[in-house]
C-alpha cells in the first residue's frame, strides 16, 4: 500500500516536472527565436499552452509560428498527462489523505511530555482510554488500515500510520519529546525491537512493553524496558487472589485510577515540591493535617519501594512518596503541591 502511493506520488511530480519544463522552453524559445523579453516571451508561452487565444504580442515570423505550433502539440500532450495523474491521484484518495495526516502531524510536533502507544490492540485500547481519563496527551502507532479508520472516528486522539519498529515512525510519534512510551504489540520480537529503537532515541523516557513469554521479560528490561507487563500472567494470578483473598483484592480495585473525578492514589515527585521541602521528613510535609491524605508508600533513588514509611524519612531528590486519599483530598493536594 505505502508502496503504491509512493509510485502515485512520484508520478504527480513528474507531471509538474514536465509541465515546469515545457513552460521553461516555450520562454527560452521566445527569447532566442522571436528576440521577445522575458516577460512577453513569458506571456507567450502561458497564452499558448493554455490555448487560450489572446493575441501575440508582435507578429510572428515563420520560425517562431513552427515553434508555437510544437509548443500547443507538446503542452496538450503534457496536459493530457497532468490530468490523468492528478484524477488518479485524487480518485485514489491520496490527496486527502495526505492533508489529512499532515494536519494530525502538526498537532503532534506541537506536543511535548506526551505518552506514545504502540499498537491499538486490546491492550492499547486499555492503555489509551486510561491515559486519556487522567486528561493525558498521547499519539498511537497503528499500520493497521481497519484500526486507523476506528481511531479516526474518535475525538481529541492523535496518531501516526505507520509500523511502529521503524524509527522514522517514532521520531513522526514525537519520541524525542515523549515523557512514556507504552508497546502492545502481539509479538514479543516486535515489541523488543520498539524498546531499543526508543531506548537510542530518548534515553529519558519511561518504557513500559507488553510480553507473552517468560523468556521475553529479560530481554526486553536489557534492551531498556522500564517495566514489563504480562497480560495473561497478570490476569490468571488477579482471578486466583479473587478467590484466595476476595475483599483485599476487591478494596484494591477499588483504589484502583479511573481518572480526575475518582482518583485516590497518587504519586509525588520530589523534586516537584516547594524547595522548602527538600530534604526535610515527611513529618515536615504535615500531608495529613494540610490536605487529609496519607503517605503510604517510599520509592527511593535506587527504586526501592518502602511501604507505609516512618514519619522520620528524609525526602531525597529522586524518590516519590505514594499517597492515599478521597478524590476531593486528593484535588486539595494538587493545590497545596
Amino acid at each position: 500500500m505505502k508502496f503504491g502511493a509512493d509510485k502515485i506520488r512520484t508520478k504527480v511530480y513528474i507531471a509538474l516536472l514536465f509541465l515546469f519544463g515545457v513552460i521553461t522552453i516555450g520562454v527560452i524559445g521566445f527569447i532566442l527565436i522571436s528576440g521577445y523579453s522575458f516577460i512577453n516571451a513569458l506571456y507567450m508561452t502561458i497564452i499558448t499552452i493554455s490555448t487560450v487565444g489572446f493575441k501575440e504580442v508582435e507578429p510572428l515570423d515563420d520560425e517562431s509560428k513552427i515553434f508555437t505550433v510544437l509548443l500547443i502539440l507538446t503542452s496538450i500532450v503534457i496536459y493530457g498527462y497532468v490530468i490523468s495523474v492528478l484524477t488518479e491521484y485524487i480518485s485514489n484518495n491520496k490527496l486527502f489523505e495526505e492533508l489529512k495526516f499532515k494536519k494530525v502531524q502538526k498537532k503532534i510536533d506541537k506536543l511535548k511530555g506526551h505518552t506514545i502507544v504502540c499498537g491499538y490492540g486490546r491492550n492499547g485500547k486499555q492503555a489509551i482510554s486510561k491515559l486519556l481519563s487522567y486528561k493525558e496527551s498521547c499519539v498511537i502507532v497503528e499500520s493497521s488500515i481497519e484500526l486507523i479508520d476506528v481511531i479516526e472516528h474518535k475525538k481529541n486522539v492523535l496518531y501516526v500510520k505507520g509500523d511502529a519498529t521503524d524509527d522514522e515512525t517514532l521520531l513522526k510519534a514525537g519520541i524525542a519529546r515523549a515523557s512514556g512510551l507504552i508497546t502492545t504489540l502481539p509479538s514479543d520480537a516486535d515489541n523488543l525491537y520498539v524498546v531499543l529503537s526508543a531506548r537510542q532515541l530518548n534515553k529519558s523516557c519511561t518504557i513500559v512493553s507488553r510480553a507473552s513469554n517468560d523468556s521475553s521479560y529479560s530481554k526486553l528490561i536489557i534492551a531498556g524496558a522500564d517495566n514489563v507487563i504480562m497480560p495473561d500472567k497478570l490476569g490468571g494470578a488477579h482471578m486466583a487472589s479473587l478467590v484466595v483473598t476476595p475483599d483485599i483484592m476487591e478494596f484494591i480495585d477499588r483504589l484502583s485510577i479511573e481518572g480526575e473525578s475518582s482518583t485516590n492514589l497518587e504519586e509525588i515527585l520530589i523534586q516537584n515540591l516547594p524547595k522548602e521541602y527538600h530534604s526535610k521528613s515527611i513529618l515536615d510535609l504535615d500531608l495529613r493535617r494540610k490536605t487529609g491524605c496519607t503517605v503510604i508508600g517510599f520509592k527511593t533513588p535506587d527504586k526501592e519501594y518502602v511501604i507505609n514509611p516512618e514519619a522520620t524519612t528524609i525526602l531525597t531528590p529522586n524518590s516519590k512518596l505514594i499517597v492515599l486519599g478521597k478524590p476531593e483530598q486528593i484535588e486539595k493536594l494538587h493545590q497545596f503541591f
